[in-house]
């Protein structure tokens, strides 16, 4: 389980270290992928598999499903930590992001996600204004 937030600076290589509670569960690599919310998603491998398997058992007709995975597994990258447990980022997804140099990371469960700081600060506060709205119904029922 990933939790936590972290502020990190890309060196001038565009190397990311990782948090380092995250890095034994990243040993086997991680796919990095853009996320719907102008985010760098980072999924431990099993987890990419997971997600893989489960596009392929759903009832998606064949020409839903080739465009899916175009669209999935053509923007994404495979990644190995180095031995100070960095990553380089993809220009192609820093570019989409418009991370430059400040990153946070965020656990969010079963993978990470990488923000420009900026944006995570706007997206942070939505999130934490529904999140409350949710429960709060949730206690009504």
């Amino acid at each position: 389980m990933f939790f936590g937030e972290f502020e990190y600076k890309l060196d001038e290589k565009g190397r990311l270290p990782l948090p380092p509670r995250f890095r034994d569960h990243l040993k086997g690599g991680v796919v990095l992928t853009p996320g719907i919310e102008k985010c760098i998603i980072a999924y431990p491998v099993l987890e990419w598999k997971k997600l893989a398997e489960s596009l392929t058992s759903g009832s998606v007709t064949r020409s839903k499903l080739r465009r899916l995975s175009r669209a999935i597994f053509a923007t994404a990258f495979h990644l190995m930590i180095d031995g100070q447990g960095r990553i380089s980022l993809p220009a192609p997804l820093r570019e989409y992001t418009e991370i430059t140099d400040e990153v946070v990371v965020t656990g969010a469960n079963s993978y990470i996600e990488l923000w420009n700081r900026a944006n995570w600060e706007e997206e942070k506060a939505t999130c934490q204004q529904q999140a409350w709205q949710i429960i709060e119904s949730l206690e009504r029922d």
